[in-house]
């Protein structure tokens, strides 16, 4: 049976940690009859919080992928992570929806993380609807929250609805478009409302608010701009036709409040979801790319009848298999068929479909263009790779995640747990892309990288309890670089004569800093042919093999250009490998001349503290070696944003925890590297030293 793309909406519910994006997905499927009893996140028992580490920690750690039906409308629900260390999760579900909905705490307001999911879901170009939840709460305040959206986010908010009663005494709201009153009752149940006359304390709110609203919506239509300015009373459709399309086009975004917990106000967010948010045909279709990542300039249109183009955004394992979660963007995909995935060249057979309701899930046959679902037991796709019809092969626009910034090293406390400690880290690097798994070539360690503490954290706990792999973990290690200052100009030979054909080959060379993030660069301007060309690539290969290891700590070299500039070379004893050697003992030789430093990653750190703890924090921060960007005031307290060194950040949660009487909160992202001051480098490469003498006894 053919469905009506039209009726899809694939949504994301994003937003900072505990602002209520779970209990919001939850009332979400109660109302629309997906769950029976409604799960609370603070009894670990939310549907989409499948995993005991979320359960545990009250946080929703991976993105579950849902279905459920709204008047007639098929909704895709993401319930995306909030915490900064899985900001990926919410990267990469942004990449395949069509619309959000930002969940904002009616008393926390815009907080550090929401403003960078935001920011994300910006670079997206993600239509969104703002929900204020928590207005029950103490200190929750509708309006502020408004504002703030204003000022921090710098968006367009729509109010679309009044809230009744404050606080506790918060019962409801005013539809401004109908002008009437949903007001709950306290028996917990969302269907116990009753719509009535708007209370006749707020008639003049709700017609103050109503002409701003309709004002700032037909500015998206001239006719009705001119009908509207002439005085002639709009339809509520025509009203609506306008703010669907300044919603698909960001120009504002449409707010409502409730409260998740208390169950009031969801409706009105399954009605604005399917009002103004996109379906897939109406958001920019995917740009296909080469297979070195250049625009074609042919795109992946919603269609079902055109050839398959699907994008795998997740992978998660769990006790029936690896499951693929997968966006289908044009073309059908069914059982028995066969795909090709173009970042291996390789083709599988899809075995089952999976539509997904959290952690149950019903069996397909068919899938098509607009459907999010997860195909069962795929062997060779990860995370960002595009799978397609092998008779009309196409790339999409691929994902591209962070860099690891800490690592820590990991063992089995089992003598012999190595192999099942390696198959469980191995599933685990294939679900999340930002978690890197490699072995310590001295020492034999295995360490595993991540974004951050937590990120780490959850991983050592994954692996203890999903994995049943105990673990002891090493001290936290930071990423450091090393680079150098200074241009050198030098020369080597390599020569070995030892019976038989000797070796030869003599470089002259410039070795120089490169722009910061330019990484290895190599240019050869040898003329003359006293170097043949055939030998620039071993020359090429042997000082980028090198680089790999600093010579000050063991640090991968960054930012280094090395330009050949002459040489010599025997035409009997010369060869590629005898270039190679010398690139390698040219770089041992010149580096050290060439003024190496350390450099180490700085972190954006924005915290969030009340007012009477600003002091403290701004001292804390500045004795962590933090560098003070911006501090801005916030209804609720401060916003401190600085450049802070990763090395100093260990355990600062616990700190500011510590310092604010519990109410700060800090989110951090990687930002640049940077030179480590000499005291810090010394105490860095004195210690990578002993841990290489140790692992060479």
């Amino acid at each position: 049976m053919k469905k009506d793309i039209a009726r899809y909406r694939n949504i994301g519910i994003f937003a900072h940690v505990d602002a209520g994006k779970t209990t919001t997905t939850e009332r979400i499927l109660s109302l629309t009859g997906k769950i029976h009893k409604i799960g609370e996140v603070h009894d670990g028992a939310a549907t989409t919080d499948f995993m005991e580490q979320e359960q545990e920690r009250g946080i929703t750690i991976q993105s579950a992928a849902t279905s459920c039906f709204w008047k007639d409308h098929q909704l895709n629900i993401i319930d995306t992570p909030g915490h900064v260390d899985f900001t990926i999760e919410v990267y990469r579900s942004l990449k395949v929806l069509d619309g959000g909905v930002g969940v904002f705490c009616g008393s926390g307001g815009v907080e550090p993380q929401s403003e960078t999911n935001w920011r994300y879901a910006n670079d997206s170009k993600v239509a969104r609807i703002i929900y204020v939840n928590k207005l029950d709460r103490t200190g929750a305040d509708f309006f502020n929250v408004v504002k703030q959206v204003e000022t921090i986010l710098a968006a367009k908010p729509l109010v679309m609805v009044l809230p009744i009663g404050r606080e506790t005494e918060f019962c409801g709201v005013v539809d401004l478009l109908t002008r009437k009153a949903w007001i709950w009752d306290d028996s917990g149940d969302p269907k116990n409302y009753d719509i009535k006359d708007v209370p006749a304390d707020m008639v003049d709110d709700v017609e103050t608010y109503r002409e701003a609203l309709i004002e700032l919506a037909v500015e998206q239509d001239d006719t009705l701009m001119e009908k509207y300015l002439e005085g002639e009373e709009l339809t509520i459709d025509e009203i609506k036709g306008c703010i669907r399309k300044g919603t698909r086009e960001l120009a504002f975004f449409p707010t409502y409040c409730g409260s998740s917990f208390k169950n009031k106000g969801v409706q009105l967010i399954l009605d604005a979801v399917v009002d103004y948010l996109p379906n897939p045909m109406e958001v920019p279709p995917q740009p296909e790319v080469d297979l070195e990542g250049n625009e074609t300039g042919k795109f992946a249109i919603v269609d079902d009848e055109k050839p398959l183009r699907a994008l795998a955004f997740k992978i998660m394992d769990d006790r029936f298999g690896a499951l693929t979660f997968t966006r289908i963007y044009s073309g059908r995909l069914s059982k028995g068929d066969t795909i090709l995935n173009t970042a291996t060249g390789k083709t599988e057979r899809i075995g089952r479909l999976v539509e997904m309701h959290a952690n149950s899930r019903e069996e397909v046959d068919t899938a098509q263009a607009g459907d999010i679902v997860a195909i069962v037991g795929m062997k060779n796709v990860q995370t960002g790779h595009t799978i397609c019809d092998p008779k009309n092969p196409a790339t999409l626009e691929p994902m591209v995640f962070p860099e690891p910034v800490i690592s820590i090293s990991v063992k089995p406390k089992v003598k012999g747990g190595d192999e099942k400690m390696g198959l469980a880290l191995s599933k685990m690097v294939q679900e999340d892309p930002s978690f890197q798994v490699e072995t310590d070539q001295e020492s034999g360690e295995t360490i595993i990288k991540g974004m951050g503490e937590l990120h780490l954290d959850i991983k050592v706990d994954i692996l203890k309890r999903t994995y049943g792999v105990e673990v002891e973990v090493g001290r936290p290690q930071v990423a450091y670089r090393e680079s150098i200052t200074k241009q050198i100009a030098d020369s080597y030979t390599h020569k070995k004569q030892s019976g038989g054909s000797g070796q030869y080959g003599k470089i002259d060379y410039i070795i120089e800093p490169g722009e910061p993030g330019t990484g290895f660069q190599f240019e050869s301007k040898v003329t003359g042919g006293n170097v043949p060309r055939e030998y620039w690539p071993a020359v090429q290969k042997g000082f980028a093999t090198s680089i790999v290891k600093g010579l000050l700590a063991g640090f991968p070299c960054v930012d280094l250009k090395v330009t050949l500039t002459d040489g010599a070379f025997h035409p009997v004893d010369s060869s590629a490998i005898a270039f190679e050697i010398a690139a390698k003992a040219a770089y041992r030789q010149t580096v050290p001349k060439a003024g190496p430093q350390l450099l180490e990653p700085i972190m954006d750190v924005d915290v969030f503290t009340p007012e009477d703890y600003m002091g403290d924090v701004i001292g804390d921060l500045n004795r962590r070696r933090g560098m003070i960007k911006s501090q801005n005031p916030t209804p609720t307290g401060s916003r401190i944003r600085a450049d802070v060194p990763l090395s100093e950040m260990f355990g600062y949660i616990g700190d500011l925890r510590t310092m604010t009487s519990g109410r700060g909160q800090f989110s951090m992202s990687f930002d640049h590297y940077a030179p480590c001051p000499s005291n810090v480098a010394e105490e860095v490469i004195k210690e990578a030293k002993e841990r290489q003498a140790a692992a060479a006894s």
